[in-house]
């Protein structure tokens, strides 16, 4: 089984991206093939400028913030268990092939299948002008899942829909061309854990200013988890354990025997939400702990960590050629010498 999934540097990770896509990426890591890219070329399309509108409190992600986003997502990476020795870990923007494949594929790309995608379409709705780069950053995405013939592609629930406009496109350019150029990719998604919740109990993102980030101080993180929203039931009643959010990040830490534990708790009464945000607190810290130590190491060694995106892009670029190399020759491209080109 050949496994590719990408995720985009535009902040530090938070436990969303962890439980949603992270987490997959280091069980399945030890396959046939097993790439995982840093998108920072997808990254571009969420610079913030002049016209776009900002989440409230939320940082201002500028040209400045990619380098060291795209740094910190490979250190984040690492220290969460992706080991470079079962895994291929690279930086989208070092493998140029995916560009070449892009523009390949986009002539074969149909406009109506772009105007469905929910990116464009959530912006055009809110009003937010669009550019060129989002409408077509499906395609982008498909080369990026096309060019390593990936049969497995683990993704958070919203990024389902593209990988059925990557399967459309690869079917297209096979029909087109009368070849088998591409193979047809699978996404993968844990339902039970596909949604995690914010601190205001809607899905944690960053565009909602609602995360938990994975590595913070443990005094800042206990802050974070106590902002958690609940209501306003009072200490002594019983609580229902499954409308509250703290209880559902809980359960993503937690065997079944603990849930059970924090779940009767809930329902006798004589527990405050305080309480269980600092059973939240506790548990997340034992669960992250040994990932805070090997970050701290890896920083402390970056030229370490650069030689591991290098030889990753080497590898992902030698498989990505092969792959350009046979859509250019179903699309009736020939590779000429540089010195034969006039």
């Amino acid at each position: 089984m050949k496994v590719l999934s990408g995720i985009q540097p535009t902040g530090r990770f938070h436990w969303g991206n962890y439980f949603g896509a992270i987490r997959q990426y280091i069980a399945l890591q030890g396959n046939e093939q097993s790439f995982y890219f840093i998108a920072d070329y997808h990254a571009l399309t969420t610079i913030d400028r002049p016209e776009t509108v900002k989440a409230v409190n939320e940082e201002a992600f500028t040209p400045a913030k990619l380098a060291e986003y795209t740094q910190d997502a490979a250190l984040d990476l690492l220290a969460l268990s992706l080991d470079p020795e079962q895994a291929t870990l690279f930086r989208q923007s070092d493998v140029p092939e995916v560009t070449e494949l892009t523009w390949l594929l986009m002539t074969v790309t149909q406009m109506h299948l772009l105007e469905k995608c929910h990116a464009y379409k959530d912006k055009k709705d809110r009003g937010i002008p669009a550019d060129a780069g989002l409408f077509t950053y499906p395609v982008l995405m498909a080369a990026d899942i096309l060019a390593y013939d990936s049969d497995v592609v683990p993704v958070g629930r919203d990024q389902v829909q593209h990988i059925e406009v990557t399967r459309d496109i690869a079917q297209r350019f096979n029909r087109i061309f009368d070849s088998d150029v591409f193979v047809l990719p699978e996404s993968r998604v844990l339902d039970q854990t596909a949604k995690v919740p914010g601190l205001d109990g809607q899905k944690m993102s960053k565009s909602y200013g609602n995360t938990i980030p994975v590595f913070d101080t443990p005094k800042r993180l206990r802050k974070t988890i106590m902002k958690i929203t609940t209501d306003s039931t009072p200490v002594e009643e019983p609580k229902d354990p499954e409308a509250c959010s703290v209880f559902t990040l809980y359960k993503l830490f937690a065997d079944e025997e603990q849930q059970a534990a924090l779940a009767a708790r809930y329902r006798e009464g004589g527990m405050g939400y305080g309480e269980a945000k600092q059973t939240l607190y506790e548990a997340a810290i034992e669960h992250f702990g040994a990932a805070f130590e090997r970050r701290e190491q890896l920083a402390a060694d970056l030229d370490s960590v650069e030689d591991i995106l290098r030889a990753g892009a080497e590898k992902a670029r030698a498989k990505a050629s092969e792959v350009l190399e046979r859509a250019r020759t179903a699309c009736g491209l020939k590779r000429q010498p540089v010195s034969t080109i006039r």
